[in-house]
C-alpha cells in the first residue's frame, strides 16, 4: 500500500480511485467537482478538491463536525456558490466562480435532517408535491409506486404527525425521488432517529435507493453508517478530501493517520524494518503481512496500524507477559481491553464477551490479524499529532 506523506499525495490517491472507477464503467460521471473552494468570510471551509460520482452509486461524505461536508452538499444543491472551481452535472457546468444555476434548475433532490414534510399534507400529498405538473394518471401512478416501494401504501392518507420517525423519513425519501432527480442528496439522514431505528433505516434507505437506481450522496459523521450504506466513502478533514474508496479499502488501508483513527479504534505499534520482518514490542511481524513495505524503508522505523480485532491478549506470567490491562469496557457481545505495553505503547484488543481478563492483570499480547496490516513512516508522527 502506498503511503501518503501529505495532503498532495492524499488528493492524488483520491483522483486515482475515481479514475479506476471511470475506466471500469466507461461512462461519464453524474457529478464532477473540480477544484472547488468555498469560504465564509475569512474562514475557508472547502479547500480546492475534486470528486466524481457515478451513475447508480451511493457515495458518503464522512468527517467530523466543521470539516466542510455539509457545505459541499449545499454547493452541489445550489444553496451556496463556489468561490473557485466548477460543478458539473452530466458534463454540464451548473456552477463556477462566475455563475450558479438555482437549485430548482439542477434536478437535484434533497432529504433534510428534519425531513421537512408539510404537516398539513397527507403522506400521498407530500410525495405528490414535486410532480404536481405531471399528467394526472402518471402522477397518481408514480405516487402509488413510491408509497408501495417504501412500504407505506396503507398510510397514504396519514398526516406526518401520525407517522413514526422512520415512516416520516421514508415519505421524505419518496418525495425527493418522485421527480426522478439526476442526483439525490441526504443530509445526516438518520440523525433524528432513535439508535435502534437507525440500523433498520440504513438498510431500508439503501434498498430503496438501489431499487430506484438513483445516484445518491449522503453526509454523516457516523463511521458505521457510512461504511454500511455506501458504495464509496469520501473522508473529509479540515475542508479537504483525505481519501476516497470502497468502505473495505478505506477502513483497512487508510492513507493517513487521521483516516485510520477516525474510522474506528486504531492503535499504532512501532517497529523497525529488519530483513523479512518488522521487530516490534510484541515480537516479529512478517514483512509479507505488511502491505507495500518497499525496500526504501529497510532499517527504518515504521508504525503498524492494528485494530482491536488484529491483536489478542491472554493471561500470562513472567517473561511471557507484554503489558498490563488498564481499561476494560463490556459491550455485550464483546469486551474492549486497553493494554499498556512495557515499552509505554498502548494497544486495544477486542475479545468475546465470555473472556475474563481483569483490570490490572498482566497479559501477553500477540498480533493475530488475518490480513495485510497498513503502516505509516515513523517520521509522520509529529505532523499527525499536530493535526489532532
Amino acid at each position: 500500500m502506498a503511503q501518503s506523506t501529505g495532503r498532495t499525495e492524499t488528493i492524488t490517491t483520491e483522483t486515482a480511485s475515481s479514475q479506476e472507477i471511470s475506466d471500469e464503467r466507461q461512462d461519464e460521471p453524474v457529478l464532477s467537482l473540480e477544484g472547488i473552494e468555498h469560504s465564509y468570510g475569512s474562514e475557508c471551509v472547502v479547500e480546492s478538491y475534486s470528486l466524481e460520482v457515478y451513475d447508480g452509486e451511493i457515495l458518503t461524505l464522512l468527517g467530523p463536525s466543521g470539516c466542510g461536508k455539509t457545505t459541499t452538499l449545499r454547493l452541489i444543491a445550489g444553496l451556496e456558490s463556489p468561490d473557485a472551481g466548477e460543478i458539473q452535472l452530466h458534463g454540464t457546468v451548473v456552477a463556477d466562480s462566475d455563475r450558479s444555476e438555482p437549485p430548482e434548475d439542477r434536478n437535484v433532490g434533497v432529504v433534510f435532517q428534519d425531513f421537512a414534510l408539510f404537516p398539513h399534507l397527507t403522506a400521498a400529498e407530500n410525495v405528490r408535491f414535486g410532480i404536481d405538473d405531471w399528467p394526472t394518471d402518471e402522477r397518481d401512478e408514480r405516487v402509488a409506486e413510491l408509497l408501495d416501494l417504501v412500504g407505506l401504501a396503507d398510510q397514504a392518507d396519514a398526516y406526518p404527525g401520525e407517522l413514526s420517525g422512520g415512516q416520516q423519513q421514508r415519505i421524505a425519501l419518496a418525495r425527493s425521488i418522485a421527480p426522478e432527480p439526476d442526483l439525490l442528496l441526504l443530509d445526516e439522514p438518520f440523525s433524528n432517529l432513535d439508535v435502534d431505528l437507525r440500523v433498520e433505516m440504513r438498510e431500508e434507505v439503501r434498498r430503496i435507493i438501489k431499487e430506484t437506481g438513483v445516484t445518491a450522496i449522503s453526509v454523516t459523521h457516523d463511521q458505521e453508517e457510512a461504511l454500511s450504506i455506501s458504495d464509496r466513502v469520501a473522508v473529509m478533514y479540515d475542508g479537504q478530501l483525505e481519501q476516497v474508496g470502497i468502505p473495505e479499502t478505506v477502513f483497512q488501508q487508510p492513507t493517513s493517520r487521521f483516516v485510520a483513527g477516525f474510522l474506528g479504534h486504531a492503535s499504532f505499534l512501532s517497529g523497525t524494518v529488519t530483513g523479512d520482518h518488522v521487530d516490534t514490542a510484541l515480537g516479529r511481524v512478517l514483512r509479507d503481512d505488511v502491505g507495500g513495505l518497499v525496500e526504501a524503508y529497510d532499517s527504518t522505523e515504521v508504525d503498524l496500524l492494528v485494530r482491536p480485532d488484529d491483536v489478542t491478549a491472554y493471561p500470562a506470567t513472567g517473561a511471557e507477559t507484554d503489558g498490563e490491562v488498564i481499561y476494560r469496557r463490556y459491550l455485550g457481545p464483546t469486551v474492549l481491553y486497553r493494554v499498556e505495553l512495557d515499552d509505554g505503547e498502548t494497544i486495544e484488543c477486542m475479545h468475546n464477551h465470555s473472556d475474563r481478563i481483569q483490570l490490572g492483570e498482566r497479559v501477553g499480547v500477540r498480533v493475530t490479524a488475518d490480513h495485510e496490516l497498513a503502516w505509516f513512516p515513523a517520521d509522520q508522527r509529529e505532523s499527525a499529532d499536530s493535526a489532532d
